[in-house]
């Protein structure tokens, strides 16, 4: 089986996530992140789908979870999660600090 590699960062986002959502709902916030990381999982046996992101990252691949957004790189083995955001997020400010 094929898992997915997460960086530092995407497991900081993750969390961030469920202590966000949790806030109000902790059933859901528990629901949401298991979510994405069931999308992380399915990328990483389809490391092309999704969007380029090319203007953030070389490689960079984006792929949409309701509000979120999941960014990867596409790797021999899979995927490298680089980041898990809210799609409203300033990604200027995020990948370019």
């Amino acid at each position: 089986m094929t898992l997915p590699d997460f960086s530092p960062q995407s497991l900081d986002d993750l969390k961030e996530v469920l202590v966000f959502v949790a806030r109000d709902r902790p059933q859901a916030a528990r629901q949401l992140v298991q979510r994405l990381k069931e999308k992380c999982r399915f990328l990483a046996t389809t490391p092309f789908a999704g969007t380029s992101r090319n203007d953030l990252s070389p490689g960079l691949r984006a792929f949409t979870v309701g509000n979120y957004v999941i960014y990867f790189h596409p790797t021999e083995t899979g995927i490298r999660v680089e980041r898990v955001l809210h799609a409203s997020r300033d990604l200027d400010a995020l990948f370019f600090e």
